[in-house]
């Protein structure tokens, strides 16, 4: 892979899915001199508006998706859930990364929190759930409380059920809609970190710095940079990242969220990865010289990877439905930089922009 030849200014980065990321990934290709052509099912994706080219079409139509490969020179893609089998078409084709390698595991709950228990990762309990009866199994393992999660196609707090002390877990099978799931311990935690870096094509990683985030209703709400967190830990969060990244062959910007405990033997245990540019790092085109955008082209391109050092700390707020409404106030906001998607409607739990506050740097 590092043989193949970089990407090069005026080259058209192909990019699936034509959400918010795939948006501000064009957004960040272009300041390099690349155009970007956008592959998503959806109409109404924002990223078209941003984009040089667009393709309307499902990702199973292998017709539209050859077209696509002939037309770009690089393929990359902003979301989870497209299907493997797309990514190895494309990848006969034309040169995709991250690859299949680095999707597939991260598609499937289950396969995400084994590949992590088997390089000697800790993450919080956890059983498979295929069928109803095995939630009774599955609860011994975990106790309560714990969360019902779908193994695949969950985000943003959807497809999950929690099961309290006293709770029928057979509602919690019924409400993630019967489908095959994973049940986690729901572990006591102090707080939420994840790490964002990047991996070349010839494995060298970066990382950003450590990010505190909190959530609310499932939704990340608030990511504060520096992250509230020891030396020796950031340290570690930051090898766990580079492991995972490695055990994937992962080349681009890629997302470990971890809990923190307060005790015990392990104080950081893995939550998620996302094979990706992550809301957590959004805070990065304001408080670097390089965002996670950049440094994701600048992977999967074969350049060297961007400066990750915080000039400035940072809270990045996701603005979820009405917030956005509010975009006159915020741009008046003196160290605020406001960051809207362009979707075309507002909904309760959409997220439509985020705005960081930026304020001058403090600590390491």
């Amino acid at each position: 892979m590092n043989d193949e030849p970089p990407v090069k200014p005026g080259m058209i980065v192909g990019i699936l899915g034509g959400g918010q990321l795939g948006r501000m990934l064009a957004l960040a290709a272009a300041e390099l001199g690349l155009s970007c052509h956008i592959y998503c099912p959806d109409q109404k994706s924002p990223a078209f508006a941003v984009a040089a080219s667009r393709t309307i079409a499902p990702y199973d139509d292998q017709a539209a998706l050859a077209a696509f490969a002939e037309s770009v020179d690089i393929v990359t893609f902003e979301f989870e859930n497209i299907p493997t089998e797309t990514l190895r078409f494309l990848a006969e084709r034309v040169t995709v990364l991250p690859g299949p390698a680095s999707l597939e595991p991260t598609q499937d709950r289950l396969s995400e929190k084994q590949l992590i228990v088997d390089i000697g990762i800790p993450v919080p309990p956890f059983a498979p759930v295929a069928e109803q009866a095995d939630i009774y199994s599955a609860l011994a393992r975990t106790g309560r409380p714990a969360v019902l999660k779908t193994r695949r196609f969950g985000y943003d707090g959807k497809g999950q059920a929690a099961i309290r002390a006293g709770d029928d877990p057979v509602g919690a099978w019924r409400a993630i809609g019967q489908a095959p799931a994973i049940l986690e311990a729901h572990v006591p935690f102090a707080r939420e970190v994840s790490v964002v870096l990047a991996r070349a094509r010839d494995g060298t990683t970066r990382a950003y710095d450590v990010v505190e985030n909190v959530h609310k209703d499932g939704i990340l709400a608030t990511s504060t940079v520096p992250a509230n967190l020891a030396p020796d830990l950031t340290k570690q969060a930051m090898d766990i990242g580079e492991r995972i990244a490695a055990a994937l062959g992962h080349v681009g910007v890629l997302a470990v969220e971890l809990f923190v405990m307060e005790r015990g033997a392990d104080r950081l245990l893995v939550n998620e990865i996302a094979p990706r540019v992550h809301n957590s790092g959004h805070w990065t085109t304001d408080g670097c010289l390089c965002s996670q955008f950049e440094q994701h082209i600048r992977a999967i391109a074969g350049w060297p990877l961007g400066d990750t050092a915080r000039h400035s700390d940072a809270v990045m707020t996701n603005l979820i439905g009405d917030d956005a409404s509010r975009w006159q106030e915020i741009v008046g906001e003196s160290g605020a930089r406001l960051h809207l998607y362009g979707k075309a409607e507002s909904r309760p739990g959409r997220k439509m922009g985020h705005v960081n506050r930026i304020s001058p740097r403090s600590g390491p």
